[in-house]
């Protein structure tokens, strides 16, 4: 058209026929090409494609933030440890959600024929589990979408009404993706238990029977939900050396390792989960919360362990340990029989069995937290044996800080350290 504008009127009949026969030529290409359509797509113009990723189950799955994701626990497809959703089925889910902008929600199944009833009933909008292609196309009512692993004939599944998703997932998965977060979780795993923090000793003073710089704190605490104080100071010890500015890789924070959602559930904000003060009492509350689901244990020094071991490793997987043990015959009420299950439900034998709803744990871990904890206790001078409910003598509220402990600024101010007696006798 610019061209046209610039010719001659003299000319103007001529450009007009060059134009014409542009556009012919133009509209035999068009004619030709017209059997590629499917192929090349065009972005612009009033009949444009409806882009791939999008279709009435990407968009409810959009609008309601959540992708649900079935699958069946173990370390490499999912498993929870301390509120951090692990297993590389796992993050190439989130991956995926992410694409679509909402979060996932995880179903956890028995066995595959559970997993495709869920798919079948809408329960579920992805089976994140790597189901052998034969598999899958004996089932008419799946289709094969998402992750795959060529090496294994196997892929995640959808169902085969829900094209627009299988193609959304398609869109997304290249087996680069899979190489790069194995890799993630690798590190992730190897990072288990780490804490950024800088350990303190585990006693200030024997003679002064001064155990840290925190022991008012923690001895008020313990009071309010009737436990040895020098019990809480060992557990305090455990998950942070009394470092207030400890922080693990999962996002636990300060001197008894609170999980944001845990401070969140018992009103510290990011900012107070720091102070001692406030970081020992939501601890506190959280572990009273923990005795009262374990009430049914009379025996209290049994009781600890559980609570003990609901704390580090989630008051499901313990309670899932208390099913197998009353199901081989063991006492769900003690640690000795529960231990055990705990200790081995990495197992697949065990996290799989049909009792068990929380799946796969690095229980080693847990198991090993309650007897670090315990033994210490008893290096602290607790009792093997106390009562849970009974009033114990609590310091005042001063919080004490040598000066060669790291400060923050919840510990500032000249401090003196007394001891239980000199600090009697000071009131």
């Amino acid at each position: 058209m610019r061209y046209l504008l610039h010719c001659k009127p003299i000319h103007s009949i001529a450009c007009l026929a060059i134009l014409a026969g542009v556009c012919f030529m133009l509209t035999l290409l068009t004619a030709c090409s017209g059997g590629k359509g499917k192929e090349s797509e065009t972005v612009n113009g009033a009949f444009a494609k409806r882009p791939q990723g999008e279709g009435p189950n990407v968009d409810r799955i959009s609008a309601s933030g959540e992708l649900i994701i079935g699958t069946i626990s173990g370390p490499e497809t999912y498993f929870d440890f301390h509120g951090v959703g692990m297993g590389l089925q796992y993050l190439l889910a989130e991956d995926f959600a992410r694409t679509l902008g909402c979060g996932v929600r995880v179903e956890l199944m028995n066995d595959t024929t559970a997993l495709v009833k869920a798919l079948d009933d809408g329960s579920i909008d992805v089976a994140a589990l790597q189901l052998p292609d034969s598999y899958i196309k004996r089932h008419g009512s799946l289709q094969a979408a998402g992750a795959t692993n060529d090496a294994a004939h196997s892929s995640w599944a959808v169902s085969h009404e829900a094209d627009d998703l299988a193609s959304a997932l398609a869109d997304w998965f290249t087996p680069e993706l899979t190489k790069q977060l194995a890799r993630t979780e690798r590190q992730r795993v190897s990072r288990i238990g780490e804490v950024r923090r800088h350990v303190r000793a585990p006693f200030i003073s024997r003679e002064k029977s001064i155990i840290s710089t925190y022991d008012s704190f923690l001895k008020e605490a313990a009071g309010r939900i009737g436990w040895d104080w020098r019990l809480l100071a060992a557990q305090c010890y455990q998950e942070s050396g009394f470092d207030p500015n400890a922080v693990s890789w999962a996002g636990a924070r300060g001197l008894m390792q609170l999980m944001p959602a845990t401070a969140r559930q018992y009103g510290l904000n990011e900012q107070q989960v720091y102070s001692p003060r406030e970081n020992i009492f939501a601890a506190a509350s959280h572990l009273n919360h923990l005795q009262r689901r374990f009430a049914s244990i009379a025996d209290p020094d049994e009781r600890i362990r559980f609570v003990l071991a609901a704390y580090n490793g989630g008051y499901g997987h313990v309670s899932d340990a208390q099913a197998l043990a009353r199901k081989h015959g063991g006492d769900p009420h003690r640690w000795a029989d529960v231990g055990y299950y705990v200790r081995h439900l990495d197992q697949p034998r065990y996290y799989r069995d049909p009792t068990v709803r929380y799946g796969y744990m690095i229980g080693s871990e847990t198991a090993g937290y309650v007897d670090a904890i315990i033994d210490r206790w008893r290096q602290y001078g607790g009792q093997t044996a106390f009562s849970p409910g009974r009033p114990i003598p609590t310091a005042g509220s001063t919080q004490h800080v040598t000066a060669s402990h790291r400060r923050n600024r919840f510990t500032r101010g000249d401090v003196k350290i007394l001891s239980p007696e000199e600090l009697e006798k000071a009131n």
